[in-house]
């Protein structure tokens, strides 16, 4: 049964901030989400392996959502911009499959769906001003080679 990516994007935010709640993720956790997302468990364990992926560049991704968010301290960001913070940037910084523009929209819509009223707003800006700056290019883009005659 395959998922749509937007469906796929939810699971991914919800078990990032579970993760951020309680970093011990147990098997009984990724029970209840089996049956909370109705979902496959290779779909879960594919969500899980790009939370893995996600939690592998959290400092730097951190660091970036801390230089561009000037006016909050970090520790201010609630938990649920801060997660959705974390999976934009790394889908537009570290994946290069998804157009930055759709990682930012997806982000939006993730913090309209999830979080208050003011968080899209509040999203759109950081990521949009990584995307903007000299930070945005993705790190795992594929250097293309032309073709030797």
């Amino acid at each position: 049964m395959a998922i749509s990516q937007k469906k796929f994007r939810e699971v991914v935010f919800q078990m990032l901030y579970s993760r951020d709640l309680n970093e011990l993720s147990d098997a009984k956790v990724l029970s209840s989400m089996l049956d909370q997302f109705v979902v496959t468990r290779k779909v879960l364990h594919q969500a899980s392996a790009k939370v893995e992926k996600i939690f592998g560049e959290v400092d730097v991704i951190d660091s970036l959502i801390s230089k561009f968010s000037k006016d909050y301290d970090f520790k201010r960001i609630s938990r649920v911009e801060r997660n959705i913070l974390r999976l934009g940037l790394f889908e537009l910084r570290f994946e290069g499959e998804i157009p930055p523009k759709v990682a930012i929209s997806e982000a939006i819509r993730l913090s309209r769906k999830f979080g208050t009223p003011e968080g899209g707003a509040f999203v759109n800006a950081i990521l949009d001003a990584i995307f903007q700056s000299e930070e945005a290019p993705c790190l795992s883009k594929p250097v293309l080679s032309t073709p030797s005659p």
